[in-house]
């Protein structure tokens, strides 16, 4: 008689850790019982069955001692092919309530067995990899999911998980040779996250001052997304910083034009080229585009501060309250109250005081970014979301207290 315990992946929870603590003495004593039929002595298993570490791992678990019980029946539970299923099931739920030390023990425990079938020892180092990443251990588990590729088993899930350590390592380089064989990357096109890979390539080139390698950098990311937005605001960066600002603001205004939600991220780069250029004026037909075009309400503060230079504060003013009827915003109406309180007096004055101290305090600690993917909200933008690891996932919040 076999016994086989199998968990899958997607039913977790209580109930099922519950069921597998209760299952595992009756795995123990089926597996011990095959045994024994294997052995040509199926009435001797029964004995074994009720020795004495058998009744203690039983006391211990009614006793709710549930670790020191798991301890007994793991030792007792011989490895065999009726049993390699419960063993992986086992070290997997270690897995999942964090206690990576007991699934590596387990799992190694599995690697080394010899009669095992080669597709039994590949299940086992793929979960023996994934505890070593649970424990931190990238370097053993980088070093399994390697042997499991070159052995082309396992691919669809080792080369996720061997591009999510190189990424959390930086090592971008070897994530490019990894994403390079998937066709998705987290339900991303591998080839827009290789870009993402050759950026951060180039940042840190620019970072050591190698300007040219940067460049070559850019270049590749282009080859794999021509499209990519940060290809052109990194460009824009080095231009700007070596001087070039006809260039930056070309760079610049690409970006726009890939990806218009990054308008705050650029904008005051770009002010300051047509400064440096004294192009100002320039600047306002530029403005008076994108204020129709983004939905958010920096463009529209830009474009009021020209306003107030130029033809006074009031107007200013008049231009903040003609905007915000048709894109409410806290930060437009703190704006707002800036220009009014120019012209007050006295209660009015006092009002418009008291309405600034409460915008202030609306706006104080608001995340201004928010992933499309996860959820996860930020002060500032990051290329790689912190929460789901998804690239280029960050936008602005758009609504009346953000963006």
């Amino acid at each position: 008689m076999a016994f086989s315990l199998c968990v899958p992946a997607r039913a977790g929870g209580a109930l099922m850790e519950g069921l597998l603590w209760l299952l595992l003495p009756v795995a123990v004593a089926f597996g011990w019982f095959a045994a024994g039929q294997r052995k040509g002595k199926p009435g001797r298993c029964a004995d074994s069955m009720l020795g004495s570490e058998y009744i203690n791992g039983l006391n211990y678990l009614l006793n709710e001692q549930q670790d020191k019980a798991i301890d007994v029946f793991i030792r007792m539970l011989e490895v065999n092919n009726d049993t390699v299923e419960t063993h992986l099931a086992l070290g997997n739920l270690f897995r999942k309530r964090g206690e990576a030390d007991r699934a590596i023990r387990i799992h190694q425990n599995l690697v080394a067995r010899t009669n095992l079938s080669n597709e039994q020892r590949y299940d086992a180092l793929l979960e023996l990899g994934q505890d070593y990443m649970k424990a931190g251990l990238f370097d053993r588990a980088e070093g399994l999911f390697s042997e499991l590729i070159e052995a082309n088993v396992h691919e669809s899930s080792a080369l996720p998980l061997l591009l999510d350590i190189y990424q959390q390592e930086k090592d971008w380089e070897h994530a490019i040779v990894i994403a390079a064989q998937m066709g998705f990357v987290g339900g991303q096109p591998a080839r827009a996250v290789i870009a993402q890979f050759y950026c951060e390539l180039a940042g840190n080139a620019r970072a050591r001052g190698n300007i040219d390698e940067a460049l070559q950098l850019l270049d590749k990311a282009g080859e794999y997304n021509p499209h990519c937005a940060r290809v052109s605001m990194i460009r824009g960066n080095i231009a700007q910083q070596q001087g070039d600002y006809s260039t930056a603001l070309s760079s610049y205004e690409q970006v726009v034009v890939r990806d218009i939600e990054l308008l705050p991220e650029i904008l005051d780069d770009i002010r300051d080229c047509h400064a440096a250029l004294h192009s100002q004026q320039a600047l306002i037909p530029f403005l008076q585009k994108v204020v129709n075009q983004y939905p958010g309400i920096t463009p529209v503060l830009a474009l009021a501060e020209i306003i107030s230079r130029e033809q006074g504060e009031r107007e200013a003013a008049e231009f903040i309250a003609r905007e915000l009827a048709r894109r409410p915003s806290v930060r437009g109406l703190s704006r707002f109250i800036d220009f009014s309180l120019t012209g007050s007096e006295g209660a009015a004055h006092d009002n418009l005081l008291i309405l600034k101290k409460i915008t202030d305090q609306l706006l104080e600690n608001k995340p201004f970014y928010k992933c499309s993917n996860c959820g996860f909200n930020g002060k500032s933008l990051h290329w790689q979301c912190p929460g789901c690891k998804h690239w280029n996932s960050i936008r602005p919040i758009h609504g009346v207290d953000a963006e």
